[in-house]
């Protein structure tokens, strides 16, 4: 769930923003190679543009492990990502979230608890080999739990890859906690409806395992900004914008997903967008800080959200300016606040569960 963020001092949002921005800058300077910002994509520009890495929660990860010099890691994202450097980062090195406060609804829609007790199900009920797959999206706890029970991690764009791989092996998936991006990648490699189970973790004991297997269960999580965009918007951006393209993200829900003309990764978004021919017109399914971002880096096209009204990931906002300086500014006096741990057991198994996903996703 997520943590308790104590308020910081008042100084720190009263203060002017050109002040703030110029000690941020100083405080970079002086710490040099000592520290490094990660600034995830959905992030707001008044503290993305202070980020050494811009990227998914994965890539970040794996970029502040690259970083040997850098004693501190300080994310901009939510909290699993912070678990995930922390992980992936050596035991000198201090993971730093500015706002503890900032956690990801989806992550918390799984928890242990309640996806071992899922798991003794499956087991008691079957046997077929259940693989389980969790998104990165997630906590460390569950992370480790599939590392224990012979399963892997995935993303977003390695998703595909990975249910191919599992479903042409004869394997069933247990996936979570997502389940739009686990219904879309079992869609979209023929998986039919009746091959697809979802899993109601507030009413488990309801839930009625058929004879057989399914190929897929799927864990009734989502994320809340992504289930904002909705097929009739498509139609209407068809209708007002003759020639749009539409381009979404696999958390979306299949519905839209069906309607849209591509979906993909926030990397595989910003990279079709980006090489897009000039002219082109675009709506796009995903945060809308990013949607904007993009928007500005491409003036030569036409770049809206699918949804105009606010896609905003209201947990990932929670990282502000404010909360950025107070966070550097005590780590410049030798003071460490809101560090990210990860018990060396679950890393551990955690580990486990991501090395199976890159050697499954070469």
């Amino acid at each position: 769930m997520f943590k308790r963020q104590q308020p910081i001092p008042d100084d720190y949002v009263l203060m002017d923003e050109k002040e703030r921005d110029e000690r941020i800058r100083a405080i970079k300077a002086n710490m040099g190679s000592k520290l490094v910002i990660l600034g995830h994509h959905y992030q707001r520009d008044e503290v993305i543009r202070y980020a050494d890495y811009r990227g998914d929660s994965l890539k970040l990860a794996q970029l502040a492990a690259q970083e040997k010099e850098a004693e501190y890691i300080v994310f901009c994202g939510v909290h699993f990502m912070g678990e995930t450097a922390d992980m992936l980062t050596s035991s000198e090195q201090r993971v730093i979230l500015p706002d503890l406060g900032a956690g990801c609804p989806m992550a918390d829609m799984a928890e242990l608890e309640d996806v071992e007790a899922c798991w003794q199900h499956l087991m008691a009920k079957y046997s077929e080999t259940f693989v389980p797959v969790t998104y990165v999206n997630s906590s460390a706890e569950v992370k480790a739990f599939c590392g224990r029970n012979g399963g892997m991690t995935c993303t977003s764009s390695n998703a595909p890859k990975i249910f191919k791989q599992l479903l042409d092996d004869g394997k069933r998936i247990l996936f979570l906690p997502d389940e739009h991006l686990g219904r879309n990648t079992g869609l979209q490699w023929g998986l039919r409806d009746q091959d697809i189970l979802l899993w109601n973790r507030e009413n488990s004991d309801e839930v009625e395992l058929p004879k057989e297997a399914p190929q897929l269960i799927l864990w009734d999580g989502y994320c809340p900004v992504h289930l904002r965009f909705k097929p009739e918007q498509v139609d209407e951006v068809r209708k007002k914008y003759p020639g749009i393209k539409v381009i979404v993200h696999p958390e979306c829900s299949h519905d839209v997903v069906a309607k849209a003309d591509l979906s993909g990764s926030t990397d595989f978004i910003i990279r079709q967008v980006s090489e897009a021919r000039a002219g082109s017109i675009w709506a796009i399914g995903t945060e809308l800080n990013l949607v904007q971002r993009l928007a500005q880096q491409n003036p030569d096209k036409r770049i809206i959200s699918l949804n105009e009204g606010s896609c905003l990931c209201t947990m990932m906002g929670r990282i502000s300016q404010p909360h950025l300086l107070w966070a550097l500014d005590n780590l410049n006096q030798g003071k460490v606040v809101n560090q990210i741990t990860v018990d060396e057991k679950i890393t551990a198994d955690a580990i486990k569960a991501l090395d199976r996903m890159l050697e499954l996703s070469k």
